[in-house]
C-alpha cells in the first residue's frame, strides 16, 4: 500500500514566501527586509542566488513585489517559487530573510511586527513571527529538498538565525 501511495505523491509543486513588517518610526531610517533565495546542486555552494534585483535565470523564481520601507497593508515582499520546473540537477532550495544594514547594525528585534509565510496554494506550510530571531540581522525560513529518485519536492522548515550583512548571508544560509 505505502508503494501505492508514494507513487502517487507529486510534492509540491509552486509554493509562494511571504513576507510583512511594519515601517520604522518617524525620523528612523527604514527597515528594509529582502526576501533571498538560494539554490544547489548536490556539489555543495549555491549554483545561483535570487534576490531583491535578480530573478533565476530559467525564470523558476521571481520576486514579485520589493519594499523598501514595509509601508503598505498586507504582504510587503512575495517570492514565487517554480519547484516543479527546476533542473533535475538542482537538488535543494533554502529560503532566507536578511535586514539591509545601510544605517547600522539592525536586527529582528528592531523592525515591528516583521513575519514571514510559506504557501503551498491555499495551504499554509509555515508561518514565522521573525521577533523570535531578535538579535540576529539575517535568517534562513525555509527549505526545500528533492529527494534521490523523488520526482516531487519536500518542505522542511529550517530556521536559522545569522548575524551577517546581505551579502555575507547570500554565502552562507545554506550552510548546515
Amino acid at each position: 500500500m505505502s508503494d501505492l501511495s508514494s507513487g502517487l505523491d507529486k510534492g509540491l509543486g509552486t509554493v509562494e514566501v511571504r513576507l510583512r513588517w511594519d515601517p520604522s518610526p518617524s525620523g528612523e531610517p527604514d527597515n528594509d527586509l529582502d526576501l533571498v533565495a538560494a539554490v544547489y546542486d548536490p556539489g555543495g555552494g549555491p549554483a545561483y542566488v535570487v534576490h531583491f534585483d535578480s530573478r533565476a535565470p530559467d525564470g523558476t523564481i521571481t520576486l514579485n513585489r520589493d519594499s523598501r520601507t514595509g509601508q503598505g497593508f498586507g504582504t510587503d515582499e512575495a517570492m514565487t517559487l517554480e519547484l516543479e520546473r527546476l533542473a533535475p540537477e538542482y537538488t535543494r532550495v533554502v529560503v532566507g530573510v536578511a535586514i539591509q544594514q545601510n544605517d547600522g547594525r539592525k536586527p529582528f528585534g528592531r523592525v515591528e511586527n516583521a513575519e514571514v509565510g510559506v504557501f503551498h496554494g491555499y495551504d499554509e506550510l509555515a508561518v514565522l513571527q521573525l521577533g523570535d530571531l531578535a538579535s540576529y540581522t539575517a535568517a534562513t525560513v525555509a527549505e526545500f529538498v528533492r529527494p534521490e529518485g523523488a520526482s516531487g519536492w519536500a518542505f522542511r522548515h529550517r530556521v536559522r538565525g545569522f548575524d551577517a550583512t546581505p551579502t555575507e548571508f547570500a554565502g552562507v544560509m545554506g550552510t548546515a
